[in-house]
């Protein structure tokens, strides 16, 4: 079974160009690093919760948008070893400015598939 990585974030909703722009640039170096698929999703129908719920998870202001990545691996081996050559590309790489959003307020983790169709 393959091994997931994902990443909820509050991107600016004014940010959504440079978010895009940015995953655009990242997912073909996880890609590279035996990623099987990655994917970055904007936020389409989040509802605020009342008592939990993605938005209060990472604080989303009202003008922030949730966003949501993931990236598949053939196992946790191989995220584990693909992350850190990803991560030793990216920096290398010179990214101008900042993010396109705050990573202090990002959830992530890693998860075994436990049914895959």
């Amino acid at each position: 079974m393959t091994y997931v990585q994902i990443a909820i974030y509050a991107v600016p909703t004014e940010n959504k160009d440079a978010f895009t722009a940015h995953a655009e640039r990242v997912a073909p170096i996880f890609k590279k690093h035996g990623a099987l698929s990655v994917s970055d999703c904007w936020g389409a129908n989040v509802p605020e919760g009342e008592v939990t719920s993605l938005p209060m998870a990472v604080k989303c202001e009202p003008s922030e948008t949730v966003a949501f990545s993931y990236i598949t691996w053939p196992s946790k081996e191989a995220c584990d070893a693909g992350m850190g050559a990803a991560m030793t590309d990216m920096q290398a790489l010179s990214f101008d400015g900042p993010m396109p959003f705050d990573g202090k307020r990002m959830i992530f983790g890693g998860f075994e598939s436990v049914v895959e169709l």
